[in-house]
């Protein structure tokens, strides 16, 4: 498997798509082919540094929790295995291995789907503002990082890139996409919270929310991008979990940590990132996949 950093791929004889903060999408023969790279989004700008394995890491942990969450919702994945694509992407093989995923093409839901199991993030701000979460009322006194008396469904609109996603009620998802549609996709992305919240939790890692991507395919929904991945999600260690404040993390947080000691205004261009950021950045996710499925990439 190579390991070399994957920044950005260009692939004779595939269509390109787009390319997304990480995931560059091709079509070919009918499908899709996501190609996870190793690049790496801090306060929605692409840093000029890529985190080696990073694509790897999260292509092997999407396709472990599709296989795993399969009896709750279908999803759009075919293979991650290069000698089971077409021969046209057969033809990529060194650079694809391990980092790209076939897939089933789908029409994406218009709303993010959010479920959170812990107050944290945005959701840690609008609480203290006003007490709740996207219209949910919660108790009082709750501090940062506590654990909630259940996982709540906090939708989210789409934005265009380099704007942020903005909290909505589910009021407003039911006036977008119909009652009987909202109430079916808050009970898919519930279920798959809880079942994953509970595999991850005996492995030492809380899930503390998680942001899912659904989509129509044969007119029934279906998992879609990306599932449970530390850019995905909030992986918190459960051994040094203390509520009443931000939480150690499996993810980016050693660059966000970096990035705020800089003189930079968090506007393109990104500064250029040192090499043991780099380097625990990489650890960490590998960690992640580790921790979760017993298996590295190297």
């Amino acid at each position: 498997m190579s390991h070399a950093t994957v920044v950005e791929t260009s692939l004779s004889g595939l269509k390109l798509l787009g390319r997304g903060k990480v995931r560059d999408i091709y079509e070919v023969d009918g499908m899709l082919l996501l190609v996870a790279s190793d690049r790496l989004s801090a306060f929605d700008v692409v840093l000029p540094d890529g985190i080696p394995g990073k694509g790897q890491v999260l292509n092997r942990i999407s396709a472990f929790w599709f296989d795993m969450l399969a009896d709750i919702v279908p999803n759009h994945m075919i293979s991650i295995d290069v000698d089971r694509f077409p021969d046209a992407a057969k033809a990529h093989a060194e650079v694809l291995r391990g980092r790209a995923m076939l897939c089933r093409k789908a029409k994406p839901f218009p709303v993010e789907c959010v479920v959170r199991g812990y107050l944290s993030g945005s959701g840690w701000a609008e609480y203290r503002e006003k007490g709740e979460v996207c219209g949910i009322p919660l108790p009082k006194g709750l501090r940062e990082s506590d654990r909630l008396p259940e996982p709540v469904f906090t939708p989210a609109t789409k934005e265009e890139k380099g704007k942020h996603d903005e909290n909505i009620s589910f009021d407003r998802m039911v006036a977008m996409v119909g009652g009987e549609t909202a109430e079916k996709v808050r009970s898919i992305v519930l279920g798959l919270y809880n079942k994953a919240a509970a595999y991850a939790l005996g492995k030492g890692i809380l899930i503390a929310d998680t942001k899912f991507e659904l989509g129509t395919a044969d007119g029934r929904l279906i998992l879609i991008d990306e599932a449970l991945t530390p850019d995905s999600s909030r992986f918190w260690p459960a051994a040094g979990y203390k509520p009443g404040g931000p939480q150690k993390s499996f993810d980016k947080q050693f660059v966000r940590d970096y990035l705020l000691t800089l003189p930079w205004n968090k506007t393109a261009p990104g500064p250029r990132l040192p090499a043991d950021v780099v380097e625990k950045t990489s650890a960490k996710y590998r960690e992640a996949l580790a921790i979760l499925t017993g298996k590295d990439i190297f």
